[in-house]
């Protein structure tokens, strides 16, 4: 036991040292550019995307009006999850992402494992994102192959992402903007189209909620199925922990943006599913398009299928640019925490993990490879692993917050009225739901996902072996 404890102090210890010459070497610190209003919509950013634009199309033919139930389920649950996220913030400002909130109360193998987990999910999400926004492409470029399409995005997203952080943050502003705007005047237009009516077109009310076999059409089944591609939709919000190293006073502004952003995202989700069911019979919702372009053709309004082509665009993009952000930064950090290979610990002159960036955005190409194969069922195919991610992300940041009240300890400034027991509470739900996105989902996904947890946990262990080896030799 004296020499296990002897070996784990030495490894620790090498990889503080590491840690510390490769952040302190040529003053490599990430910089404080990031103000309160770009943390706000860089979280939207990452949660309004394709999930909301395309992905609500299946998970409304999973089940049906009941799926408002989902979303309205999963953003509490996101909720408890983000509150406990800013007060572990709180308490340990001169955390960089938040998997150095974890590693300090769950262990190094839990922050490394996340930490790769959570990078997996990014640069899968980016690749299913950009999928997503070659199709929209091809509203207007229809004989222009999806992988080429695919192709130009990717090129367009790794060159924006090489400039300053606050210019990342800036334009992410305002391509969230855009469709947090339009999604406010669906919202609008749609309670017209219910209540009053539209011109040629009556009011229709609420009568197709329970009209097509019900409001739960395919029972707890299809309710349950259905959480994968909702718990995929609300990944990003967390996204506000990954922005702690470039925030301009993190101890103020995480708190204020945890509560705002998840009040935002609950709104833009539930209410425009709402008016999709209701205007559009479920079963008339392709699950192969975008339900905001059905509702406006349905109704026969002209011109609008392009308009909401463009705001879907523009969505995805923000998405994508969101996703390389968080995976650039997850690798960075890593390495400067010897959790990686130490050649993407450096920052260019931009004060941009460029090396983490280039091959964070590699996986953008392998989205443009399961384009060119999946003719069109790029989305559905690589959203399933993120649908994983995001859950064990959450759970593990549930997990951490459980256990960061140690004995007797004070807890300084913003602090969760609802600890311990609503964090319990759903931490218990969310492996609840966990258990059954499992026994639901297709069995390709799921092998895939534990898989590359069991890759990340032999590594885990190889990478530990070889600091001891290190240790020794010295």
């Amino acid at each position: 036991m004296r020499i296990n404890l002897f070996n784990e102090i030495g490894v620790e210890k090498a990889n503080r040292k590491v840690s510390f010459v490769i952040m302190n070497h040529g003053k490599q610190e990430l910089a404080r550019q990031l103000k309160s209003r770009h943390i706000m919509m860089i979280a939207l950013g990452g949660a309004i995307g394709a999930g909301i634009f395309k992905g609500s199309s299946s998970s409304i033919s999973l089940a049906g009006p009941g799926v408002i139930f989902a979303y309205i389920w999963g953003g509490l649950l996101l909720l408890f999850v983000m509150q406990g996220l800013a007060e572990m913030a709180v308490q340990n400002p001169q955390a960089r992402t938040f998997r150095e909130l974890i590693e300090p109360i769950l262990g190094r193998f839990t922050g490394y494992t996340l930490g790769w987990i959570y990078w997996l999910n990014w640069v899968l999400v980016m690749s299913a994102e950009t999928a997503a926004s070659a199709v929209f492409l091809q509203y207007w470029f229809a004989d222009v192959p999806l992988w080429v399409l695919s192709l130009i995005v990717s090129i367009a997203i790794t060159f924006l992402n090489l400039f300053q952080v606050n210019i990342f943050g800036e334009t992410e502003y305002w391509l969230a903007g855009i469709k947090v705007t339009v999604l406010s005047l669906f919202i609008i237009l749609g309670g017209v189209l219910l209540f009053e009516g539209l011109g040629d077109h009556p009011a229709v009310g609420f009568s197709h909620l329970t009209s097509h076999g019900g409001f739960f059409p395919h029972g707890f089944t299809g309710l349950a199925t259905s959480m994968l591609v909702v718990m995929f939709s609300f990944g990003g919000t967390e996204m506000i922990g990954m922005t702690l190293g470039e925030t301009e006073n993190p101890e103020k502004v995480i708190p204020r943006a945890s509560r705002g952003v998840i009040y935002r995202v609950l709104l833009f989700y539930v209410l425009p599913i709402l008016v999709i069911v209701s205007l559009v019979p479920w079963d008339q919702v392709s699950a192969a398009g975008s339900p905001f372009v059905t509702v406006f053709q349905a109704i026969g309004i002209p011109y609008v299928g392009g308009l909401m082509n463009f705001v879907m665009l523009t969505a995805v993009l923000s998405a994508t640019n969101t996703g390389m952000y968080a995976a650039s930064r997850m690798l960075y950090t890593q390495a400067l925490d010897r959790q990686a290979p130490r050649f993407f610990g450096v920052l260019s002159k931009r004060k941009v993990p460029v090396r983490a960036l280039l091959a964070s955005t590699s996986f953008l190409y392998v989205g443009v490879i399961v384009a060119f194969f999946a003719k069109g069922h790029t989305f559905d195919y690589l959203m399933i692993i993120p649908g994983y991610t995001v859950m064990a992300t959450w759970i593990v940041l549930l997990l951490a917050h459980l256990f960061s009240h140690k004995k007797g300890m004070k807890v300084k400034g913003y602090t969760f009225k609802g600890f311990p027991v609503i964090t319990a509470f759903a931490l218990f739900f969310m492996l609840l739901i966990f258990a059954g996105v499992i026994l639901t989902s297709p069995l390709f996904g799921t092998l895939f996902f534990f898989l590359a947890l069991l890759i990340i946990i032999v590594s885990y262990r190889l990478q530990q072996r070889a600091s001891f080896m290190r240790v020794k030799r010295l």
